[in-house]
């Protein structure tokens, strides 16, 4: 309230004058008490929650960490995994560049770019019609390898991808959930490699020449089944800090203004 009324247009700012001379409404000590005890039980549920989070995605490095380095198995798998190379096991389709012009406020199909999978909630769209291998559909294992990298499982509509992403095309040898839980793994050693900066640039050169062990399908899929279920333990427990975020916020805004 104080900030609507304030000096200064950009950032705004109050002085001492103006709080002063402001009312605000304050119910009586019983009522802020009930207040404060609501919102300290909801920050101590946002807290525990986001710890939680954290532990989550300690113990899914951890996992990860194990599982393919082979110091943890599972039970009835003793066979040595076979060295390969990515190249001989995927296709890295690079997706296709765009000139500022041909990038539409609407139209037939949703470009998407690396920001859409992070912070860019704004989406260009395109009425062109490629080749189906520029297109993207829900359950494609992509990748992006220019600024932030990593792999996703795409969940969305048909988009057209944008050049700095991979669509990886998987051969009958490679399990997708496998597939996925070994490029987050490698994510993991690069990261730890360059002190965590995530603006690294991974080349297709690179990424076809890197060696794999790979154990076989059985085993592929036991690995994927299980990582996958840690990973939608932890986007559930995002989601409840999510909703108890919202919730904390409509609180305010319902109590206080």
């Amino acid at each position: 309230m104080v900030a609507n009324i304030s000096s200064g247009t950009k950032m705004p700012r109050s002085d001492w004058n103006t709080v002063s001379n402001t009312s605000f409404p304050i119910p009586v000590q019983s009522e802020q008490r009930k207040i404060w005890q609501l919102f300290n039980v909801l920050d101590n549920l946002i807290a525990a929650t986001q710890h939680k989070i954290d532990a989550l995605e300690q113990t899914k490095k951890a996992l990860l960490q194990r599982l393919f380095d082979q110091s943890w198995r599972f039970k009835g798998y003793s066979d040595p995994w076979e060295k390969r190379k990515l190249g001989e096991l995927a296709e890295f389709i690079n997706g296709r560049a765009y000139k500022q012009d041909e990038l539409l406020a609407s139209g037939k199909y949703p470009v998407l770019r690396v920001g859409n999978f992070y912070t860019n909630d704004n989406w260009y769209y395109s009425d062109l019609e490629l080749p189906e291998k520029y297109y993207a559909e829900k359950g494609d294992l992509l990748y992006t390898w220019s600024a932030t990298f990593g792999p996703h499982i795409w969940i969305g509509p048909k988009v057209i991808y944008h050049y700095h992403i991979w669509k990886v095309a998987l051969k009958n040898l490679f399990e997708k959930d496998f597939a996925l839980q070994f490029f987050e793994a490698d994510r993991v050693r690069l990261l730890n490699s360059t002190n965590g900066s995530t603006m690294i640039h991974v080349t297709k050169k690179d990424m076809e020449s890197k060696g794999i062990l790979l154990p076989d399908i059985s085993e592929q899929r036991n690995i994927g089944e299980f990582l996958r279920k840690a990973d939608d333990l932890i986007a559930a427990t995002q989601s409840r800090l999510s909703s108890l975020e919202l919730l904390k916020k409509a609180l305010l805004q319902a109590l206080f203004i």
